[in-house]
C-alpha cells in the first residue's frame, strides 16, 4: 500500500509540473513574487539545496515533506531577513506532532517595506502623504511519515497585497515527498515538490476608480473602473538529492544539490554543504548557479554561509542560526532564527 501512495504522489507531481516547464523569457511577468523569498536560516545558509534533507520546522519553505521528520512534540520557529532594497521579512512558525495522525505546522511571513510617497503628475515629488504596502500570509501545513523512510506534505497558503487604495489575494499549494535511505544506502535521500500551485490573483479597489470629465456642455462628469488583469503565481518543481556521513564519531558531513525549474525564470542548481561537531555546532555554505538565459540575464543571488549552536536548557532544545547571502544588485541578505523544541 505504501507503494503505491509512493507512485501516486511521484505521478501527480510530475504531471502538474509538466505544464509548468518555462524559460526566462517570462522573468517578471508573475506576481507573488513573495512565494519566492526564502525562510529557514540553515537552509539559506547552504543556498537552498537542502530539498532531500530539509527537516522538522525548518522544512516548511523547502520542503512540507520534511517537517514530518521531528524530534520534538512541539516546535517554535521566529526569523528575521534584511532582505533587498532595505525590505525586512519577518517569519514565525509553530508546528506540532500528533500521534496517528501527523505533524501540524502554521507559518506567517509578513514583508516590512515602509513608507512610500504619494506622487502624481501633477506633484511629480510627492503629494505630501504616504502609503505603506503591505504583504501577509499564513500556511498551514500536514505532513506524515508513510514509513521510515518516506514521508509526505502538503501546504496552503492565504496571501494577501495591499499598495494604497488597490489589493488582491489568493491561495497557493505546495507538495511534497522525501524518501530517506534511498536504494538501501544510509544517509542517502531524494526529495521532490513542487511551490505556488494556484488560481490568478487580480487587483481590486477604490484605487482603479477613475473620473473623468465629459467632452460636451450636455455631459458631466463620468465615474468608470479600470479592470486590472490577472497575473499567475511563480510556480516551481524541483529535484533534490543528498547524502549525509558520519565522518568520526563526532563529525557529520552533509552534501545536498537540488535542481529548480521556475516557470517564469531560468533554471537554476544549487549546492551545500554542512559540518556539524557533536549536534552542537554547525558551518555551512552554498552556491547558487544560474546558467545564463536566451536574454543573457546575470544571476542576482550567488556564494552563501552560515552558521548554528544547538543546545539543551533544561528540557527545551534551543538552536540559534545565522545565514548570509551574497546578492549583486543590491545589499547582502543576513538571517537570524531561533528555534525552540518541547
Amino acid at each position: 500500500m505504501n507503494t503505491r501512495i509512493l507512485f501516486l504522489v511521484l505521478l501527480i507531481l510530475v504531471t502538474n509540473s509538466a505544464g509548468m516547464a518555462g524559460s526566462g523569457q517570462r522573468t517578471g511577468t508573475n506576481g507573488a513574487a513573495e512565494l519566492l523569498i526564502p525562510v529557514g536560516t540553515r537552509d539559506i545558509a547552504m543556498a537552498g539545496s537542502t530539498l532531500a534533507v530539509a527537516s522538522g520546522i525548518d522544512a516548511l519553505f523547502w520542503n512540507p515533506a520534511g517537517s514530518a521528520f521531528v524530534v520534538r512534540d512541539v516546535s517554535f520557529y521566529a526569523s528575521h531577513m534584511a532582505y533587498i532594497a532595505d525590505i525586512g521579512v519577518d517569519y514565525g512558525a509553530v508546528s506540532a506532532n500528533v500521534e496517528g495522525f501527523g505533524v501540524l505546522s502554521l507559518n506567517l511571513k509578513i514583508l516590512s517595506i515602509g513608507d512610500i510617497p504619494v506622487t502624481t503628475a501633477q506633484y511629480p515629488d510627492g503629494t505630501g502623504t504616504s502609503f505603506e504596502p503591505q504583504y501577509f500570509m499564513i500556511g498551514l501545513t500536514y505532513a506524515r511519515r508513510l514509513t521510515d523512510r518516506i514521508s509526505v506534505g502538503a501546504t496552503g497558503t492565504l496571501l494577501t497585497e495591499r499598495m494604497a487604495e488597490v489589493s488582491a489575494s489568493g491561495v497557493s499549494f505546495n507538495a511534497g515527498l522525501i524518501y530517506a535511505n534511498l536504494g538501501g544506502i544510509s544517509g542517502l535521500s531524494f526529495g521532490v515538490v513542487v511551490k505556488n500551485i494556484g488560481p490568478q490573483m487580480k487587483f481590486e479597489g477604490p484605487g482603479l476608480n477613475i473620473d473623468a470629465v465629459g467632452g460636451g456642455l450636455e455631459r458631466g462628469t463620468m465615474d468608470y473602473s479600470i479592470q486590472a488583469a490577472g497575473f499567475e503565481l511563480p510556480s516551481t518543481f524541483e529535484l533534490g538529492l543528498a547524502y549525509r556521513a558520519i565522518v568520526a564519531e563526532d563529525n557529520a558531513l552533509t552534501m545536498a544539490s537540488s535542481y529548480e525549474d521556475n516557470n517564469f525564470a531560468d533554471d537554476s542548481y544549487k549546492f551545500g554543504l554542512e559540518y556539524g561537531f557533536r549536534d552542537l555546532l554547525f558551518l555551512r555554505g552554498g552556491y547558487n548557479y544560474q546558467p545564463p538565459g536566451s536574454a543573457d540575464r546575470e544571476n542576482i543571488y550567488g556564494i552563501t554561509f552560515g552558521a548554528g549552536v544547538h543546545m539543551n536548557v533544561g528540557s527545551v532544545d534551543v538552536t540559534f542560526d545565522y545565514a548570509f547571502r551574497s546578492t549583486k544588485f543590491f545589499n547582502n541578505n543576513h538571517v537570524f532564527s531561533v528555534k525552540l523544541g518541547f
